[in-house]
């Protein structure tokens, strides 16, 4: 829609006017092609004014024309039964048909806005006003000697979070008031006295509307101990010396929340007006519409706008949506894409029909907002689970190494396309054959997953990650140059060495080397790779835990 202002409600008022206004000329269409029965009348002029009739059922009560649609869908009912059974016309059935046609005539000037566009006025709104929430990487720590804590405060930094540590369980009270943390880490012992950690957490829960996520440590590992931890309210209970990669688990578990491009969902609706209206119902929860009011244009946005969803109405002209789903299907691409049909057609089997020949899902019209929002985004979410599996490394959650080569090249035309530096950086865990040797491969792992953490969680969310494979990882940096990539990914390497690992009551540190390759200085994906390459092995032969720019 052209030159629709951000207001929410202005936008609603212009959908509503746009379809009253085009109201009395659809309902004209159908009373001509009524009209000119006795002139002709076959099939094909059957299926259209059947077609017509399931729209304004369909649309009519999502405008506040909920008469109308009532209407509607009785005619549409008698006319669909026709149909199906394919007989002439009695005069009987005429006159039944004449009737509710005046009858449907008459509903246009008995809009009920007030009351119906209101109610659903108040399920977009809601959804507009629901906002996704905010990361909080803030972390408090309680410790009655900071000097001791002061390691513990460091290790956990070094992954993205901000760790204020306070020596008294009043100056954690004070600073709770001030700003609420993401997680609160404590003893169970303080110098208040030898639960003053569980007691002042039980106090402090009682006071927030909604929980802080807690974690305990202590020397103590006894079943009383853990029993109070609970009680009190907490999550998660570490024993001391704490494990910090898997302290860092789970204060992500606790505290990171998913975030996620928005889902993209193409509609494909002939009705212009109301297919809008369902865009701009999914824009209100975050997501990215594209609309089709042709079904046989559909394949160059499709191609283009790469959908998790699609949304599309059963009854269409020139193509039905269960033809148009049958055709999508066959390509091997779209295979998997979740087909949700929308219609107010209420027998069972058809649904049932509709779905056998490609769909995933049937929706009633009319449909409220918020039914409307949570379907599709439901759908859309387990389509993008299922599609992760295919490019995500099952250890680390980083793409694999096939996606990251493809998002290399993607990356890469965009960088052309927009006249853009940038980076691909390959690294390599140093002698990390021998971490596996010495203390097993489940440590190995866990140092794996804590760099894969470290990488996530410290670069940009445009930037790409990958897991090339084993003890390796890639970088992708769009519009970044290489020396400001040096000083980034140095940074983190810098980093990471300080990560203190532990296994079998040992501690260890580890290392990683890193070579990198700039564009435009090479211009084309397997220049990039190759240069990538050459520079980590030139990081590893100067004595490895650094980083090389390729050319430099």
């Amino acid at each position: 829609m052209a030159n629709v202002p951000d207001n929410i409600q202005e936008q609603l008022i212009l959908l509503r006017q746009a379809y009253t206004s085009q109201l009395l000329g659809k309902v004209g269409q159908i009373e001509q092609i009524w009209a000119q029965r006795h002139d002709q009348w076959d099939d094909r002029i059957l299926a259209t004014f059947h077609r017509m009739t399931h729209s304004l059922a369909g649309s009519g009560a999502t405008f506040g024309f909920s008469v109308l649609s009532d209407r509607a869908y009785t005619l549409e009912r008698f006319l669909r039964s026709m149909r199906d059974n394919g007989h002439t016309l009695t005069t009987e059935e005429e006159d039944q048909i004449s009737t509710l046609l005046v009858l449907l005539q008459q509903a246009t000037t008995q809009p009920d806005l007030e009351m119906a566009m209101s109610q659903l006025d108040h399920h977009i709104l809601a959804s507009a006003s629901s906002q996704p929430q905010k990361e909080n990487r803030l972390i408090y720590l309680v410790k009655d000697d900071l000097h001791l804590a002061k390691d513990l405060i460091q290790q956990i930094s070094y992954f993205g979070y901000t760790v204020h540590g306070f020596e008294t369980l009043a100056e954690l009270r004070n600073a709770i008031h001030q700003a609420v943390p993401a997680a609160i880490i404590i003893d169970i012992v303080a110098s208040e006295g030898a639960f003053a950690g569980t007691d002042v957490i039980t106090s402090i829960q009682q006071d927030q509307p909604a929980s802080i996520p807690i974690i305990f440590i202590s020397v103590r590992s006894d079943l009383i101990a853990r029993l109070q931890a609970v009680q009190a309210g907490g999550h998660a209970y570490f024993t001391k010396p704490v494990e910090i990669s898997a302290l860092i688990d789970r204060l992500d578990q606790l505290t990171v929340y998913p975030t996620h491009d928005p889902y993209r969902i193409m509609i494909i609706e002939d009705e212009a007006t109301l297919a809008d209206y369902y865009a701009f119902t999914l824009q209100q929860a975050e997501m990215v519409t594209v609309v089709v009011t042709d079904p046989l244009l559909v394949m160059q946005p499709l191609i283009e706008f790469r959908p998790d969803l699609i949304l599309m109405d059963v009854y269409m002209p020139r193509c039905s949506g269960l033809d148009l789903a049958t055709v999508i299907r066959q390509w091997e691409a779209y295979v998997s894409i979740p087909i949700v049909f929308l219609s107010t057609e209420t027998n069972r089997d058809k649904q049932l029909n509709a779905m056998s020949l490609g769909g995933d899902d049937f929706l009633m019209k009319p449909i409220h907002p918020d039914h409307l929002i949570k379907s599709v985004e439901s759908r859309a979410r387990r389509s993008r689970i299922l599609r992760s599996f295919m490019v995500k490394d099952s250890l680390t959650g980083l793409l694999n190494h096939t996606k990251t080569k493809e998002q290399l090249s993607i990356e890469l035309l965009r960088s052309q396309r927009q006249r853009t530096n940038l980076v691909f950086a390959m690294i390599d865990i140093d002698r990390f054959k021998s971490i596996n040797d010495t203390y097993g491969h489940q440590v190995g792992d866990r140092v794996i997953k804590s760099l894969a953490r470290m990488l996530s969680q410290r670069l940009r969310k445009t930037d790409c990650i990958g897991r090339y494979g084993g003890e390796e990882f890639a970088v992708i940096l769009p519009a970044t140059d290489g020396p400001t990539a040096v000083r980034v990914l140095d940074e983190l390497r810098a980093g990471f060495a300080q990560i203190r690992h532990q296994a079998s009551n040992q501690e260890f540190s580890v290392t990683f080397s890193c070579g990198l390759a700039a564009y435009p200085s090479h211009s084309d994906v397997t220049s990039l790779s190759d240069a990538a390459d050459r520079a980590l092995y030139a990081a590893k032969s100067l004595g490895r835990n650094q980083v090389v720019l390729a050319g430099s």
